[in-house]
């Protein structure tokens, strides 16, 4: 079964750089016609999904957030990271990593989440 764990600090100071790591076992993030998804909760507001990397490397971004963000992997250790810029207050959210099989926006496999505030 594969499983994803999102891992990194939990506060970040305002203009810095927010950084994430998910961790995937039970599946290599080279193998099928997976993308894997960067996607996270706002308090009070409704998922936004901020981008992807795909089982070949190729990565898609929100529109809004494009400017400020970058995902990439590292096939080695089986991870695929967010980088997400000049961060403000309105970054805080629930981070959350997730597969989707068929490039359908349909996720099959979540990660637990994990929270980060922006605050100085």
């Amino acid at each position: 079964q594969v499983q994803l764990q999102e891992s990194g600090p939990g506060l970040v100071k305002p203009s810095q750089t927010l950084s994430l790591t998910c961790t995937v076992s039970g599946g290599s993030i080279t193998s099928g016609a997976n993308y894997w998804n960067w996607i996270r909760q706002p308090p009070g507001k409704g998922l936004e999904w901020m981008g992807a990397i795909t089982y070949s490397g190729s990565t898609y971004y929100s529109p809004s957030l494009k400017s400020r963000t970058s995902i990439a992997r590292d096939t080695s250790k089986n991870q695929f990271t967010l980088q997400l810029s000049s961060v403000t207050p309105e970054d805080t959210a629930v981070y959350y990593c997730a597969r989707d099989p068929h490039a359908t926006g349909w996720y099959d496999y979540w990660g637990q989440g994990t929270q980060v505030t922006v605050s100085s």
